[in-house]
């Protein structure tokens, strides 16, 4: 299966090889070189943030605050104020 490479670097990645990885919209995959140089396209599973991108690693944490500061001292905290 051949594709063009747009001016920006994309590809179309066929159908078929999306079905057969399971790729969808918002799905994460990654290229692997070979030993032998070939590059392999692989679907990577994992949390997902804005744009389909992996998600930071402070996401997981976004809301778990419970400590019931008030925004100004949280703010005096961070600027080590007493």
């Amino acid at each position: 299966m051949a594709t063009t490479v747009t001016s920006k670097g994309q590809v179309t990645i066929p159908k078929e090889v999306r079905d057969l990885l399971g790729i969808t919209p918002g799905s994460n995959v990654a290229f692997d070189m070979a030993e032998n140089g070939q590059v392999l396209l692989r679907k990577i599973d994992g949390p997902r943030g804005r744009g389909g991108r992996p998600a930071s690693r402070f996401a997981k944490l976004r809301g778990k605050a419970t400590a019931g500061l008030s925004t100004d001292e949280i703010m005096a905290l961070t600027r080590d104020e007493n």
